[in-house]
């Protein structure tokens, strides 16, 4: 699968130089995982690839998932399904009122046919019988990927991004969605290192749920979690986020999305300035991509 879709695995390691980190005698160091795929990027192709495999062992043809109106899994999965040669259903939370966005318009192109819930019902019954019952009269029958990649395959997918890098680091820090991509993270890690996962939600007990069905805490204690603490919950910004971002690419030559990446240097920098860390720490950064949900912000002119 992968040579159909030419992935650039292994990624390269970039050294980040700043004022601020040669002060505080920090060193960061983000993994480009963006440069996998211009559109799978990021994470995406890891929480997919054995998913794929399972499926296609079963003998599916069709792939069922779930996402928001801008979610960058189902955009990176209707992509990938019609590359491979699987047809492709998403579940999308609100989407009625979103059906022409770029992220969704994007997702019919490659074939993905769009089953739309309400906010409740996609919070509460997504997964109900009732509704996969549904789906599978209007399309066909599928194999169901759980949103964002979040099922033991997805983690397993996840467990092998370090893997590619014999970098010395003390922290590993990446943002948390589901927690699929946290989860791998933090069974592959020696645990003389920790994790901090960069929430974009005002609370995180959801995620911290799901990290421990993967990540038993007898065996796996050293990880934590930090909520959006600055901008007010998922999906919200401000100017001094944009500013942050566009400040970043110009000083580093890569691209944030403001909704994960974004976040987290914002958030990163700040514990750094507050001298969270020790001096000389070695922090790990994976870039889990998301960059184009970066078309669902206005942001006005450059």
């Amino acid at each position: 699968m992968t040579h159909i879709l030419n992935l650039n695995i292994p990624t390269e390691i970039t050294k980040i130089k700043s004022n601020l980190l040669h002060q505080k005698q920090v060193e960061i160091f983000l993994k480009r995982d963006d440069l996998i795929h211009e559109i799978i990027s990021g994470n995406k192709w890891r929480k997919l690839k054995y998913n794929f495999q399972q499926a296609k062992s079963q003998g599916h043809n069709t792939i069922l998932s779930y996402g928001g109106p801008y979610s960058n899994h189902l955009h990176a999965l209707s992509y990938a399904c019609n590359k491979i040669g699987f047809d492709s259903i998403g579940i999308v939370r609100n989407g009625e009122s979103y059906k022409d966005n770029s992220t969704l318009s994007f997702c019919k192109e490659n074939n993905m046919k769009l089953y739309y819930l309400d906010r409740s019902n996609y919070r509460f019954n997504k997964y109900s019988q009732e509704i996969l019952n549904d789906v599978k009269k209007k399309f066909s029958k599928f194999y169901i990927i759980p949103e964002g990649g979040n099922n033991f395959l997805g983690v397993k997918g996840c467990e092998e991004i370090l893997c590619e890098s014999n970098l010395n680091y003390d922290y590993v820090c990446a943002p948390v969605g589901t927690g699929c991509t946290a989860s791998g993270l933090i069974r592959s890690m020696n645990n003389c290192h920790k994790f901090i996962g960069f929430s974009p939600f005002k609370k995180n007990i959801e995620q911290q749920k799901n990290i421990m069905h993967f990540c038993d805490f007898k065996l796996y204690n050293n990880w934590s979690l930090i909520s959006d603490n600055h901008f007010g919950g998922f999906g919200k910004i401000d100017d001094n986020l944009i500013n942050f971002v566009r400040q970043f690419k110009l000083n580093h030559s890569i691209e944030l999305d403001l909704v994960y990446m974004g976040k987290l240097f914002y958030s990163l920098f700040y514990l750094i300035t507050q001298d969270f860390f020790l001096k000389k720490t070695k922090i790990l950064v994976l870039h889990t991509g998301g960059l184009q949900g970066v078309q669902g912000f206005n942001l006005g002119t450059s």
